[in-house]
């Protein structure tokens, strides 16, 4: 399998594998991954930005007919008060399942722990989805550790489902 950085022709391709995380992460829990309408179309700009940014760690699971996974990362910038001024940031990793086992989750994670470190980066943070314990026990063995539990209580009624304007990031 071939791992290469991610090029915007293969955002198209990457597309429908983020369609798959959103619903597995809405399936597990829709209170914290209650996404907008165009999850898709607004992650299609953002990935396509992320292809071009020397900052992003973007790489693609090529197999010799299609994408078979991604790996998106960017490098991003602490709060003042912490000694580790920037961090890369690991947002989404998806291998298709008939891809799975075969040591690409591995192969995407080292490449990107490679990538940022030519970047200078220090650290490299991710978030796991609490019922992802596959996802934890492959960065577990890329080296990662856990460092902070996210907890979360819905107060009040439904949640804002405000959209967000064209221009707005993930």
């Amino acid at each position: 399998m071939e791992i290469r950085s991610a090029r915007p022709g293969d955002v198209e391709a990457v597309v429908p594998m983020v369609e798959k995380i959103c619903a597995l992460h809405k399936s597990w829990d829709v209170a914290k991954f209650g996404f907008v309408d165009d999850v898709a179309g607004m992650y299609r700009g953002w990935l396509t930005r992320r292809a071009d940014d020397p900052q992003s760690v973007f790489l693609v699971a090529a197999a010799p007919d299609r994408l078979a996974g991604f790996l998106i990362g960017t490098v991003e910038q602490s709060i003042p008060i912490y000694r580790i001024k920037q961090f890369g940031f690991i947002h989404d990793l998806w291998v298709d399942e008939e891809y799975r086992h075969e040591g690409i989750g591995r192969q995407l994670t080292t490449v990107a722990i490679e990538r940022f470190a030519a970047l200078g980066v220090q650290q490299i943070r991710l978030d796991t989805a609490a019922d992802n314990d596959a996802a934890r026990s492959l960065f577990a063995a890329c080296g990662f550790r856990p460092s902070a539990t996210e907890m979360l209580l819905e107060v009040g009624g439904a949640p804002d489902r405000t959209p967000l304007d064209e221009s707005s990031e993930i």
